[in-house]
């Protein structure tokens, strides 16, 4: 190589080494998201391509939404929240705990009824009209968005009253979902992403409650003001709204 070319050259090259090291401080940052528990298997695949195309770790917890909630008014360090409803992300604006302007819905739910026993749940969900001696799993309404949907769906159709003693409560819609595939309770009242794969339930079998039966679960993101600043953070916002997140999301039977 002549004298000439390497003097040219080498500015350039320095230039793209200081450009790598730059890069790989920025891509080597970590993110805690709090996740909303009926959003966890399609948070974990998506945590997985998040890290792989930008370098960014996503730590993950899990819980009800109004846990959540909880746990971020006493001081815990989540920079993301992704809850199970619109009304949280709000609130946590409305006292400071998010970021003003960053909350966008990154998917609307949907509730299934549920069993793990094939053929046991009918096209209509008329399994709810001849509900002999069985239990029904929901999550806690007070705490879970899909809680309240189930109770509102039963309202909806007139059967509240007559579940109301068989009724059982986990403190998440995880544990809900437990019960029933545990088949500590017959039926349940779910979110459709738990049992749904490849555009299907993929397992037992189930009815997918109309929307009209209960307000809809849209689901709210926030940037919290732990996250302000902080670079993965930041990517991982905009990650969940590019398409790459969104084909995860929509293979779990949310819609947007």
């Amino acid at each position: 190589m002549r004298p000439t070319t390497r003097s040219r050259l080498l500015p350039r090259l320095l230039a793209g080494l200081a450009a790598l090291t730059l890069t790989g401080v920025a891509r080597g940052a970590e993110v805690v998201v709090a996740v909303a528990a009926n959003f966890s298997a399609p948070m974990q695949k998506i945590a997985q391509v998040f890290e792989q195309d930008t370098g960014h770790r996503a730590v993950l917890a899990f819980g009800a939404t109004g846990a959540l909630y909880a746990q971020i008014r006493n001081g815990a360090p989540f920079q993301v929240l992704l809850s199970a409803d619109e009304e949280t992300p709000r609130r946590l604006e409305d006292e400071g705990l998010g970021v003003a302007g960053s909350r966008f819905t990154y998917a609307i739910g949907r509730l299934v009824l549920w069993s793990r026993q094939p053929g046991r749940v009918d096209p209509r969900g008329e399994v709810l009209r001849a509900a002999g001696a069985q239990r029904l799993a929901i999550a806690n309404p007070r705490l879970a968005p899909y809680g309240r949907a189930a109770v509102q769906a039963l309202a909806g159709l007139g059967l509240l009253a007559q579940w109301q003693p068989r009724i059982v409560q986990g403190e998440n819609i995880a544990q809900a979902y437990q019960f029933v595939a545990s088949e500590n309770a017959e039926l349940g009242l779910l979110a459709l992403s738990q049992v749904y794969a490849d555009g299907r339930i993929a397992q037992g079998s189930g009815w997918v409650v109309p929307s009209a039966l209960h307000d809809p679960v849209r689901q709210d993101g926030v940037l919290l003001a732990a996250g302000r600043n902080q670079p993965a953070a930041a990517a991982l916002l905009a990650y969940l709204r590019g398409e790459r997140a969104w084909a995860v999301i929509r293979a779990h039977g949310y819609t947007r």
